[in-house]
């Protein structure tokens, strides 16, 4: 038999030309702390069932990283959809439907002649558990596109019908576990032998597929699941499903039948009815002198803050913008990262006992000269911007710690009134392919920077991991301390976002370490129609991000 040479994890290795990239992960398993589930393949992210191949450089990926992870998420909801037919019985099933992440674990809608409850929850689990000891393969074919929409319509999968009749492409991927057929967008692992850590519960009026995280890969973690971010969550997902848009490919259908421009101005007319619900309870609560706002990178944080004051104005207040950034140490006091960087996303980059006390004299009623921050100069300037608060006066403070306590510690619990916004994606792929929240604001981020700051995408793409650190020890566990949650989230904005991220997103190249994220991010922004962005609004949140807002 003809023998290769290739080099794994830098050694140069010797192997029969039929060697998989599986059995090589199987002899080099015991160098790695956890499960190995895909490969690196002269630099592109493959599945581990392909040839090694000739004078390959090869690397492995486990269930530790990124994208081990989202494949062993991804396998997982294949193990527990086969579970649940086989369980039920596929004629008792009329849909199971991924709808959206909560902590570590995945919120799934159950339509069945069978009840679910707690007793049928414990049948799938172990049903679940019975395929990973058998080590069941999960194969992959790729199928003629009609032929596949032929297949979903017999399964009465209809959401993943209309997606594939908007795809360019002639073939699409499917895979195979055990007989049972579903479409899935990404890497997946080469079967079920790994798949040991997960769970199933009742939750709401479905259930939830509990899983683990990137950081601990071997454990599901005991997590307090946070009910406000579910409620905002359900409400949104009842917004989509009264405007008939819940997937991608019923998305495209209302951009072919041209209804994209009156569900443009819906959802508009939506978040503007939120926006003014909210402004409508702080002013009715005269107690309330400190509006606090903190969300995520690519919120909308600042275009909400325009508009909650324009709302709070309606109500006859007075509100008066504050950013937390203002109130930066200067640079040579900024704390660092564990890679010597600036680290300017920790609280103790902001100055917490001057801000409380410019904030505790304004409530009183006190003048105060405001600063404003220099990042140039890299530091604090005073140039006789005064505030003097009157009766109907309120303030707007945006900050990614407005969440925090210890940012407002001594200020009147009382007088504060705390607002999470984030852009919660509720638009999914189809049934059981959700688009995750943090990919929207990405691409969000990506178009602004090209816009506002001259940065290419690989310079987004270069930080983006550095930010989502930030977003989880900062913003994402404080989130449930707020009064209040706003989605900013688009239905509509991916479509028009396209026009905008694609050309940025082709100038990364096979050679560039950032190539298998942009090529993941072009993949997936191909399964949309593109909108041009002159029907959207000149205050709406997405102009932020594609310019032309009507706000400063």
């Amino acid at each position: 038999m003809e023998m290769y040479k290739g080099v794994v994890r830098g050694q140069e290795i010797e192997f029969s030309a039929d060697t998989t990239l599986y059995q090589l992960a199987k002899k080099v398993q015991p160098e790695y702390s956890y499960p190995i589930a895909l490969a690196v393949k002269n630099g592109k992210i493959c599945e581990l069932y392909h040839h090694a191949g000739k004078n390959s450089h090869i690397e492995f990926i486990t269930i530790g990283e990124k994208y081990g992870m989202e494949a062993y998420r991804r396998s997982v909801t294949l193990l527990m959809l086969k579970a649940f037919y086989d369980v039920c019985g596929i004629k008792n099933i009329k849909k199971i439907e991924i709808k959206h992440s909560l902590g570590h674990s995945l919120f799934c809608a159950y339509k069945g002649k069978v009840e679910l409850t707690k007793e049928l929850l414990f049948s799938v689990q172990k049903k679940m558990e019975q395929m990973v000891r058998e080590r069941k393969p999960i194969r992959k074919r790729h199928m003629e596109t009609g032929e596949a929409i032929e297949l979903f319509r017999r399964h009465r999968m209809y959401e993943k019908e209309k997606l594939f009749r908007f795809r360019k492409h002639e073939k699409v991927p499917i895979y195979e576990l055990d007989g049972f057929e579903d479409y899935f967008y990404g890497h997946m692992l080469p079967n079920t032998e790994n798949l040991k850590n997960f769970g199933l519960s009742l939750f709401e009026d479905g259930f939830l597929l509990h899983l683990p995280s990137v950081k601990n890969p071997l454990v599901v973690p005991e997590e307090t699941i946070p009910q406000k971010l579910s409620d905002t969550l359900l409400e949104a997902d009842d917004w989509i499903k009264r405007m008939e848009a819940s997937t991608i490919g019923e998305l495209n259908e209302q951009i072919v039948n041209g209804n994209i421009t009156e569900l443009m101005l819906v959802q508009e007319a939506l978040q503007e009815r939120k926006i003014a619900e909210i402004a409508k309870t702080i002013a009715e609560d005269y107690t309330k002198k400190i509006v606090l706002i903190a969300g995520p990178s690519s919120s909308g944080k600042t275009t909400f803050s325009h508009r909650l004051s324009i709302q709070l104005r309606a109500y006859g207040l007075k509100p008066h913008p504050i950013a937390v950034d203002d109130y930066f140490v200067d640079r040579e006091f900024t704390p660092r990262d564990a890679d010597g960087k600036y680290d300017f996303e920790a609280i103790e980059a902001v100055d917490i006992e001057q801000f409380q006390k410019d904030m505790l004299a304004l409530i009183a009623g006190e003048a105060v000269e405001l600063p404003t921050f220099n990042f140039m100069k890299g530091c604090r300037e005073y140039k006789g911007k005064r505030l003097q608060l009157a009766e109907d006066d309120i303030l707007v403070i945006e900050g990614i710690h407005c969440l925090n306590d210890r940012l407002t510690s001594q200020l009147p619990k009382e007088r504060k009134f705390k607002i999470y916004l984030s852009a919660l994606t509720q638009l999914n792929v189809d049934e059981h392919n959700r688009i995750p929240t943090a990919d929207c604001r990405m691409l969000r981020r990506m178009v602004r920077d090209a816009r506002t700051r001259n940065l290419d995408a690989k310079a987004t793409l270069a930080m983006w991991a550095s930010v989502r650190r930030g977003e989880e020890k900062n913003i994402f566990p404080y989130q449930e301390e707020a009064d209040v949650m706003f989605n900013s989230t688009l239905i509509y904005e991916l479509s028009v976002l396209k026009q905008f991220a694609e050309p940025l997103l082709f100038t990364i190249g096979p050679e560039d370490e950032y190539y298998p994220e942009a090529k993941r991010m072009l993949d997936f922004l191909d399964y949309f129609l593109g909108v041009t962005s002159e029907h959207v609004p000149n205050n709406s949140l997405l102009r932020e991000f594609i310019g032309g807002s009507c706000f400063s």
